[in-house]
């Protein structure tokens, strides 16, 4: 593992760049030259030059701050702890909004559960960061948190395996893996994810397996922002009014193996709820702490509660 992500200290950095010429002049394949600063391990300060660009879909269009993905080049990240990454991607809080570094928390959150759930996951780490919005009158100064995140090919290649991007049918995917991606989008709350169209999905190649890694859970009853809606992937409406109500979205699969996934959830609960107790410090707000709490409480009720399970996710199971 990285430098980067052996640790779950948040990491101190700088960011100085015009949040408006970078929308403007980036795109999924056009980057823009800056320098960003980190803090060191020795408590001082050191720089890189990156290259960086936006990204996303909704949070691009819709949030003040988009999320951006920096490619750093090897003579840059040599001997740093950025070392190994060249490609990072860093979330930041839609706006500056009171309780929006709280939205970051409870996402990269749900980024530590899955963790839990499969080792195919992506490394993720929190930051503390302050940027200043070069504007032409006067720059703005904000401090908000994110959340940096490797790139999927550094998920693949922990694996000896390799990314694919093709559409592929989820029924064609690695069973226990599908389940156990559904059963983790039915536990945090979100439908906002396609493994088939790799919306919020991508999707490796491991030991001749088809294996989807989630990403972005902005959308999710857990997170539950400010800005969330139901998703209508490729417009077809779901029978849910709000993000915290939650709809299994998994496919029908052998019975063994969702046996296997729901007692696999079961057995690690306390390790869930470790996960975010490790988390509460970062809250600024204890209330959306409790609220998280009560969130994945509710999920547990359900799967331990054999009425409700086979009402809330056997019956639900997709066959197309």
């Amino acid at each position: 593992m990285s430098k980067l992500f052996r640790t779950d200290d948040n990491l101190e950095l700088k960011l100085t760049f015009s949040r408006k010429e970078l929308k403007k002049e980036t795109n999924d394949s056009t980057y823009t030259v800056t320098r960003f600063a980190y803090r060191t391990k020795d408590g001082n300060w050191d720089s890189l030059t990156t290259e960086i660009r936006v990204r996303g879909n909704y949070r691009l269009k819709k949030c003040t701050f988009p999320p951006l993905k920096f490619k750093i080049p090897k003579t840059e990240r040599k001997g740093t702890i950025f070392s190994g990454n060249k490609k990072l991607k860093i979330v930041f809080p839609c706006s500056s909004l009171g309780g929006s570094n709280d939205y970051v928390v409870k996402e990269y959150m749900a980024y530590k559960l899955y963790e839990i759930v499969s080792p195919y996951h992506y490394k993720v780490r929190l930051a503390d960061i302050l940027f200043e919005d070069q504007k032409e009158k006067k720059a703005k100064t904000y401090e908000f948190k994110g959340i940096i995140i490797e790139d999927i090919e550094k998920v693949a290649d922990r694996y000896g395996g390799k990314v694919i991007k093709r559409g592929i049918h989820p029924l064609n995917m690695d069973d226990l893996s599908s389940v156990q991606n559904a059963f983790f989008q039915y536990m945090i709350g979100n439908t906002d994810y396609s493994t088939s169209g790799q919306h919020n999905e991508k999707l490796i190649y491991v030991n001749k397996k088809i294996i989807p890694v989630p990403f972005d859970f902005d959308m999710s009853g857990l997170v539950n922002t400010n800005y969330s809606v139901v998703s209508q992937i490729g417009g077809e409406s779901l029978p849910i009014e709000s993000v915290t109500e939650r709809l299994y979205r998994g496919f029908e699969r052998d019975s063994k193996v969702i046996s296997i996934v729901r007692q696999q959830y079961v057995t690690n609960e306390k390790e869930f709820f470790e996960v975010m107790n490790n988390c509460k410090d970062q809250f600024e707000s204890q209330r959306a702490f409790e609220e998280s709490n009560e969130f994945l409480q509710s999920f547990f009720n359900i799967l331990k509660d054999d009425q409700k399970f086979d009402k809330h996710i056997m019956q639900k199971l997709r066959t197309e």
